[in-house]
């Protein structure tokens, strides 16, 4: 008997809870909103496809409805050079592109892109930046920028001239009107090189008609990837800086309304393309100089190639008076590449 009545009130209680449940008034599940982002890289569509479309596209897959980043190339959107404007004022949502091309108003943006000789390989930029504080840097220079959150560095290729003319002299330099950035641009300046900014889908036009004598913005790989190869025939060895640095940014609004496991993603995603172009950049340069078939090989000789090096720690003298923030950096570049020299093979020498 005490079952029974143990099993008629349990029968009860759970006759109760259906009732309840079948009056409660139905609640709709709140509707999650897809977080959408618009952002422009520096590059062109054909770049693009190497340097960032497959970590957008994972982004996009692994976020799984959440968030859908919609990428654009270079000048889509606005012009490169007008990049974090339109980014502080939410144009765009965010930014991958060099701090220099894109005019960041802040000291240290002469660093971003090929300040000369600061780096000689790839890993040179991970290092400077996780080991050697520059990560700490860039945030304390954007901190002081409204609208914009600074987020990571990576590097790209080294700076190579590729011309229609052969370079085998320093003399070959003299009044070649040579796309390329702008610090790089003023440093080149001091060896008779016309800098000339154009948009980037224009140069390969420019070079075929004359209104460049060539550009001096990436390594081989870049050359040959977006058509450069196709209208330059010969690439200069030698290099005014051994890898590019590259950032990603974001509009600050739209940063903070995502949230922290989706930014935790974003963070994944930028790894994943700082890690792909070490390999694609690194493998590049060398397989091309070696099987290429479109560019002859010039080198101006290492002695005379050295008045170029001594004039850029002049250069480097000279960007450290801009501000205290840049004179640490520049400390920091001279430590660094001392350690390396001090290291030896594989690192210098």
């Amino acid at each position: 008997m005490t079952n029974r009545r143990n099993f008629i009130k349990k029968v009860g209680l759970g006759a109760a809870a259906t009732i309840a449940t079948v009056n409660a008034p139905f609640v709709h599940a709140a509707k999650k909103t897809t977080i959408k982002w618009r952002l422009q890289t520096y590059a062109g569509p054909a770049l693009g496809e190497h340097v960032i479309k497959p970590s957008i596209d994972a982004f996009n897959k692994a976020a799984n409805g959440e968030m859908v980043i919609e990428l654009f190339f270079a000048d889509q959107l606005v012009p490169t050079g007008e990049l974090f404007r339109a980014m502080q004022k939410g144009t765009i949502d965010a930014v991958q592109s060099d701090d220099d091309s894109m005019s960041s108003p802040v000291d240290i943006s002469v660093f971003g892109g090929y300040f000369p000789f600061a780096t000689r390989y790839s890993l040179d930029v991970p290092t400077l930046f996780d080991q050697y504080g520059l990560n700490e840097i860039w945030k304390e220079a954007y901190d002081e920028v409204k609208g914009v959150t600074w987020l990571s560095a990576g590097a790209w290729d080294p700076c190579h001239f590729a011309t229609k003319k052969p370079i085998r002299s320093l003399k070959d330099l003299k009044g070649l009107r040579i796309f390329t950035f702008p610090t790089a641009g003023k440093f080149l300046s001091r060896f008779g090189v016309v800098p000339v900014t154009l948009p980037w889908e224009d140069i390969e036009v420019a070079v075929q008609t004359g209104e460049l004598d060539g550009i001096a913005w990436s390594g081989i790989t870049e050359d040959y990837t977006v058509g450069w190869a196709d209208v330059t025939n010969y690439f200069l060895t030698n290099n005014i800086s051994g890898a590019w640095i590259g950032s990603y940014f974001a509009n600050e609004n739209s940063w903070a309304k995502v949230p922290d496991h989706l930014k935790t993603l974003f963070k994944l995603s930028m790894d994943s393309s700082h890690y792909h172009r070490q390999y694609w950049y690194w493998g590049g340069e060398a397989k091309l100089r070696t099987s290429g078939t479109k560019m002859k090989l010039t080198s101006i000789p290492d002695e005379e190639w050295k008045t170029v090096e001594a004039e850029a720690h002049k250069f480097w003298d000279e960007t450290a008076k801009i501000s205290p923030r840049t004179a640490k950096v520049v400390k920091i570049f001279k430590e660094y590449n001392a350690v390396m020299e001090k290291a030896g093979r594989p690192y210098r020498g």
